[in-house]
Formats: C-alpha cells, structure tokens, sequence
C-alpha cells in the first residue's frame, strides 16, 4: 500500500521560512516525477513545484525564487524550503507524483502564515 506522509507545517510570520518533508513508503518513487501542491478551502488544489527523476525542477510562478524543492532517492522522500513566506501561501500542502494520482494523496500538512 503506498503511503505519502507529509510533515513540517505550522504557524509563521510573514517573511519567515518552513520546510516541509514528504516520505514515500509502499513503492519506490526513483523514477517518478514528486510534486508538492496546496490547497486552501473552497478551492481546487494546485501544484506548487515538481522535481524529475534527474533533479530537474519547475514551480508555480506565485513561488518562484521563493521556494526550493528536493529530493533524497535513498530515503523515498522530497522536501520544499519555503522562504519569504506569504500570507497568501496559507494552506495545507500535499506531496504527490506529478501528475498526481488519486489514490496517493495523503493527510497532507497545514501552513499558516500569520502576523
């Protein structure tokens, strides 16, 4: 059974930095494009950034040069540094292969940026 467990949210004050940790179980992910999205209610979730099997990386225009994302084949897990942190990246954020599969997606982790 393949499990994603997100980790690593919490309350921060705008302008601080988060990292958010996702460790794959079930099934080894080397191959696949991981991605982390978010999601805030009433609203349909959203890719965020994505890394290839060869450390590629693309990411949503409303983060780039913000945050950073990364992987770690050895330990089936991804990770995204987020700095500079905005009110608008409130959210609860989820990691998924790309393009994401339903069956994946985990309890997710809650970022709230907040003064």
């Amino acid at each position: 059974q393949v499990q994603l467990v997100e980790s690593g949210g919490g309350l921060v004050q705008p302008g601080g930095s988060l990292r958010l940790s996702c460790v794959a179980s079930g099934r080894s992910f080397l191959i696949e494009t991981m991605g982390w999205y978010r999601q805030t209610p009433g609203k349909e979730r959203k890719l965020v950034a994505r890394v290839s099997s060869g450390g590629s990386t693309n990411y949503a225009d409303s983060v780039k040069g913000r945050f950073t994302i990364s992987r770690d084949n050895a330990k089936n897990a991804v990770y995204l540094q987020m700095n500079s942190l905005k009110a608008e990246d409130t959210a609860v954020y989820y990691c998924n292969v790309w393009p994401a599969v339903r069956n994946y997606w985990g309890q997710g982790t809650q970022v709230t940026v907040s003064s």
